[in-house]
């Protein structure tokens, strides 16, 4: 299914801000979790251990690919891994970084994401045992819009969206200036606007807890604004 400088999660109109940096998995250090190894590769993702037990755990993950990877552990919902528990990105090509998270007894899947597109190389892994948080209502989210601007147009918007769907909106920047995300409710309000630097991608993630059409607006210095429409049922 199927829009990263980092962000806050946002929510709408009076809803205060929900989860700082979707990338907040990285280690802190002085962790009692349990370390799985991830080798992540152009064409591959090598998983060290698919059973774990419930509770902590930390995903050590290697770039050993050319391209900047990211991994993310998806959970179910409604029957397919698309809710995003956690993630880390910006993962460049011989460097590594940890991945934490909390896991309640269930299936989730693990996704490698080389040059940060796309579904990624997954691999399914179980957990048991009590214990764990997994993601709660206020964490994660549900899908991502991957949209992407030259500066003269805006690709990768999707056709709608549910009522209370949490979408991370990720904008890659191929222009040649900075380029600010802009995510308008269909009150015209603003609740969600970063800046993305060029060649760099960028992503907020938004809770859609009103219907109506929104819009996804990329603005630039000096430049006409690229506005596109998101209907939300």
């Amino acid at each position: 299914m199927p829009f990263r400088p980092r962000t806050a999660l946002v929510a709408l109109a009076a809803l205060p801000p929900l989860l700082a940096a979707c990338g907040g998995g990285e280690s802190t250090g002085g962790s009692s979790a349990t370390s799985v190894a991830v080798a992540s590769s152009d064409d591959s993702c090598e998983v060290e251990r698919t059973e774990l037990e419930a509770g902590s755990v930390t995903f050590a993950v290697t770039n050993e690919g050319s391209s900047t990877t990211e991994v993310y552990v998806y959970g179910e919902a409604e029957g397919e891994y698309t809710r995003v528990v956690s993630e880390v990105e910006n993962i460049g090509p011989g460097t590594s970084r940890n991945l934490e998270v909390d896991l309640s007894e269930g299936s989730y899947e693990v996704a490698c994401k080389p040059g940060q597109t796309g579904d990624g190389i997954r691999t399914e892994i179980t957990v048991t045992g009590g214990g764990g948080a997994g993601a709660s209502e206020d964490e994660g989210y549900d899908r991502e819009v991957e949209l992407s601007t030259d500066g003269a147009t805006l690709t990768g918007l999707v056709d709608d969206a549910a009522t209370g769907e949490r979408i991370e909106f990720k904008l890659t920047n191929d222009a040649d200036a900075v380029r600010t995300l802009e995510l308008k409710d269909p009150d015209g309000a603003v609740v969600s606007e970063i800046e993305v630097e060029p060649g760099t991608t960028g992503e907020t993630v938004v809770e859609l807890a009103t219907a109506g059409t929104w819009q996804v607006v990329v603005e630039g210095e000096g430049v006409e604004d690229l506005v596109g429409s998101l209907p939300v049922r």
